[in-house]
């Protein structure tokens, strides 16, 4: 396996995760466990908003979310991606269709494992962020992308199996 290989893998992991949550009603996607201010509807939207709004910085090709801000209904509290989210904002975002938000996250990942497949192994190397020391590469910020949709599935997968 190459890089390419190893990312596309990668890159469906968070969707597989999601695609087996249990089916919950809008009152489980939207409770907040112990009064913590991420629901699973906000973990889940935020696991597609990220990967959306940096794959678009990367790829500089439109965010997926202009096919779906109408269907989540949203308004502009939608249009931010979550980092930062202040309890008051993060309750703004409720969603009670569970498969629009598992569609939303499979329409963003498909669009990474897509870009994935342009790319060459030197691609990876190339800096696309120096706000950090080290510098940010190409390759890493497609891990980290992918890490945070991983990590924020799996705390929807422990507040839906809490709630469920």
């Amino acid at each position: 396996m190459n890089s390419i290989d190893i990312l596309t893998d990668l890159s469906q992991r968070p969707l597989q995760a999601a695609q087996a949550l249990p089916d919950l009603s809008p009152e489980q996607l939207n409770s907040h466990l112990g009064g913590h201010p991420n629901s699973v509807a906000w973990l889940l939207w935020h696991s597609g908003r990220e990967v959306d709004v940096q794959l678009s910085d990367l790829t500089g090709r439109p965010q997926r979310w202009g096919d779906f801000r109408d269907r989540f209904g949203l308004g502009d509290a939608g249009d931010g991606f979550g980092l930062g989210h202040t309890p008051e904002q993060a309750a703004e975002i409720r969603v009670d269709d569970q498969q629009l938000l598992v569609d939303y996250l499979h329409d963003t990942l498909n669009a990474f494992t897509d870009y994935v497949g342009t790319l060459s192994e030197e691609d990876f190397d190339e800096i696309v962020d120096e706000n950090w020391t080290p510098a940010v590469t190409r390759g890493v910020r497609m891990v980290s992308i992918i890490d945070d949709a991983i990590q924020h599935v799996a705390q929807a997968a422990f507040i839906a199996g809490a709630t469920a």
